[in-house]
Parts: C-alpha cells; sequence; structure tokens
C-alpha cells in the first residue's frame, strides 16, 4: 500500500502488493488479531493495520471498506500521513501515487502544497518576531507597511497581527485563492491587496471593526506577509527558511513560489475530484503566507510537536511558552488564536488547521496538552473525504479525548 517509517527506525520498507485470494484471507486473519491488540501498547505496526483495515465495530460510513478502498471511493491517488504521541513522530506512512500519469509513488519526502496549512507557520513566524522585540501583535500594522496600507476607518481601532492572524481584522474578502498557472502572468503582493491586473481576484477591503466579529480571510494574511518582508527586509521565503523552518529542522519544506527546479522530482501533481491529472502539474501563488508552502506530513509533525513541547514549557525551538500560549489561546472573537484554530471536542482540547488548494488537500491536528496529533496531505480535490476518515481511525486507535465523556462525579 506504501512506504512507512517508524521513529528510531531509519529504514524504510515497501509493502507488496497481495497479489492472491490466498494472500488476502492470510491478511484479513493478521488483521483480526492485530486489530484485537490495544492501541495503548504502543505498537505502530499494529495501529497502522487496524487503521489500515476494515473498521471493528462497523458503524456504517466508510467504516467496512479498507484505507486503500476508502482512496479509491474518493479517486484520491495519493496520501501521506505522520502521527505525532507522546511529543514525538510515531510512525510515517504513504499511499498511492504521486502522480497518475508517470505512477510514481508517494514517498515520506514527496512534498504537497500546505494550501492554508501554510497561516498558522507564518504566524509562527510572527509570534517568534514578537517574542525578540521586533513586532508588536497588538500595534497597528501600518506602523511598518510603506508600498501599501490599510485604509484609515474613522473611530474604528487600528488592525494588527493579531487581527489578521485570527480572521477577525474586519476584512470581507474571505479569499481563497485559485493561484495562477506556472507560465502565467503573477502580480505582485501590493497588486493582489489592491486587487489590481494581473490579480485574478478582488481587492482586500474592510467592512467592520476589528474584533467585530470573524470572516476568513486569506487576504489578511496577504497583509501579514506584506507586512513581515517590509519589518525584515527580506523576501519571503527566505524569512521563513531563517525564522520557523530551518530551526524546526523542516527540510522538506520551502514558500519558494514556483518552487526551485531542484525540488521538482519532489513534488506530488494536482488531480482533480475524479483523480485525474490537471492541466498544469500544480498552481503557483505568489500569496505565500496564506497558501504558498510546499511541504510533507513529517515536516508538519515538527510543528505540532513544537507547539505542544512549547505549551508544556519551559519552551520549545522557535516558540516561548508565552509565545504558544499566543497560538493556542482564542483571541475572544471567533474559533481562532493567533494563527491555529482553537476547539474542544470531547474532553479535550485541539488546535488544527485545513489547507485546500487547486488539485490538493491537507489538515494537521494536535492536542494542547497531551502530545498528539496527525498531519495528512493528499493530492487530489477530494482529499478530505479521505482525510476525515483516516483522522476518525486514528483518533480512535490512540484513545484520543475526542472520544472520551465527562468524568462521572
Amino acid at each position: 500500500m506504501g512506504t512507512v517509517s517508524r521513529t528510531g527506525r531509519g529504514a524504510r520498507t515497501r509493502r507488496p502488493p497481495d497479489r492472491t485470494l490466498a494472500t488476502m484471507a492470510v491478511a484479513v486473519a493478521l488483521l483480526a488479531v492485530v486489530m484485537s491488540r490495544p492501541a495503548a501498547q504502543g505498537d505502530a505496526a499494529a495501529i497502522i493495520a487496524r487503521v489500515e483495515g476494515p473498521q471493528t465495530p462497523d458503524r456504517q460510513g466508510f467504516d467496512a471498506l479498507t484505507l486503500q478502498a476508502v482512496m479509491e471511493r474518493a479517486h484520491v491517488p495519493g496520501v501521506s500521513v505522520a502521527v505525532v504521541k507522546d511529543f514525538a513522530v510515531h510512525w510515517t506512512k504513504t499511499y498511492g501515487v504521486a502522480d497518475v500519469g508517470t505512477g510514481r509513488p508517494v514517498e515520506t519526502t514527496t512534498r504537497f502544497q500546505a494550501a492554508s496549512i501554510s497561516k498558522p507557520i507564518t504566524a509562527m513566524a510572527a509570534v517568534r518576531l514578537a517574542q525578540e522585540g521586533r513586532l508588536d501583535l497588538d500595534a497597528d500594522v501600518n506602523r511598518h507597511l510603506t508600498s501599501w496600507r490599510v485604509p484609515a476607518h474613522g473611530g474604528w481601532p487600528a488592525v494588527t497581527p493579531r487581527s489578521l492572524f485570527s480572521h477577525t481584522s474586519g476584512a470581507d474578502d474571505g479569499f481563497g485563492f485559485p493561484g495562477y498557472a506556472p507560465d502565467a502572468p503573477r502580480p505582485t503582493v501590493p497588486q493582489i491587496l489592491a486587487g489590481d491586473a494581473p490579480s485574478n481576484v478582488g481587492a482586500v477591503r474592510f467592512a467592520r471593526p476589528p474584533y467585530a466579529g470573524y470572516k476568513y480571510s486569506g487576504g489578511g494574511l496577504t497583509i501579514a506577509q506584506l507586512l513581515l518582508v517590509e519589518l525584515t527586509g527580506q523576501p519571503f521565503a527566505a524569512f521563513m527558511r531563517a525564522t520557523v523552518l530551518e530551526p524546526l529542522g523542516m527540510r522538506d519544506s520551502s514558500y519558494a513560489q514556483p518552487p526551485a527546479a531542484d525540488v521538482t522530482p519532489q513534488l506530488a501533481r494536482a488531480h482533480d475530484g475524479q483523480g485525474r491529472a490537471m492541466d498544469a502539474p500544480w498552481h503557483v501563488y505568489p500569496e505565500q503566507a496564506a497558501a504558498g508552502l510546499w511541504t510533507t506530513p513529517s515536516d508538519l509533525a515538527r510543528f505540532i510537536i513544537e507547539v505542544q513541547t512549547a505549551v508544556r514549557g519551559p519552551g520549545g525551538v522557535v516558540l516561548s511558552q508565552a509565545g504558544a500560549r499566543e497560538m493556542t489561546s482564542p483571541v475572544g472573537v471567533g474559533p481562532y488564536a493567533v494563527g491555529l484554530a482553537i476547539e474542544k471536542d470531547g474532553e479535550g482540547w485541539y488546535f488544527s488547521h485545513g489547507g485546500s488548494n487547486w488539485g490538493f488537500q491537507c489538515h494537521l491536528i494536535g492536542h494542547v496538552r497531551k502530545g498528539y496529533g496527525v498531519a495528512i496531505m493528499t493530492n487530489g480535490d477530494r482529499g478530505q473525504t479521505v482525510i476525515a476518515e483516516l483522522e476518525r481511525r486514528i483518533a480512535e486507535a490512540y484513545n484520543w479525548d475526542s472520544l472520551h465523556r465527562p468524568l462521572v462525579r
């Protein structure tokens, strides 16, 4: 079904496809034995088998299907997964192909477009600047903007980095960016914000004062991108590499748009909702902070662990404990902290973010306190179907507290 690696074991092995009915029967019998073993034993192989196989009990939905059958039902060519347990990567595994045209398999180093998961990684960079005293999360962003400025609205509070990263700035765009074909003209960030050609989206407008309400805004994160570039004087991809990606060891990640030629063999291709290759291998996103990260689930797991480790204290590699609390404490309006959605699920609190670009779908989720989570990336427009099923199976296999009921008193 794919490639698998586990923490502390350097070699990767490829599981050969089942070739006979007899082999399939043996596999089903072994799976029944594996599924009877509790996840608490920490046996990655047993958990992987449980996640990949038909679910017991069968509660309808996709429970009766193997993971491979779920992928086929959703027409998703490739999936890559990294699971976090006890503040470390427990296992990673890949399934399917990076490109249906060539049959090139997904590997753990295959890079996918992170889409909107680009946003919380950018937020971490901003929080690091705040820790260093170089950025005030609650100051007027116009303090640092020169090539484009937030329009004045008499009597309104200032638009701040905190409001941009929590989608409460009053920006009313609701973007979502479609991206650009690799050979198409691309706008500058000020052109995007102003809605000027060759931008393919409208201008960023402000419809309400900051913190009056929540509305998801890719345009707000594009303002944040311009702010970070003009504050630091660095190109955005270089700034993000030096501030977050390199310190966290995210070696298979880059905000370069378009991606550098030397990493092209590592890139997954975009596919439509029927699993067919798109008419371009991928789109290019000058809106780097909002949608431009290429990465792997293994690297996103490092981001999850950094947040969790810093919350636990005294700090992580990039984040102080106070900085991690900025990213996991809702701002008071809407579901977001600085960069991450925060939600109580069952008896646990979780941070998360999803992503949806042209031909790519992905999601990450981590427990705020307990050191577990998962990052999943796909190269198909219906990837969320597989992601939702995989996350549910992983939560059940590890007995996440999203499944728990309140304690009896």
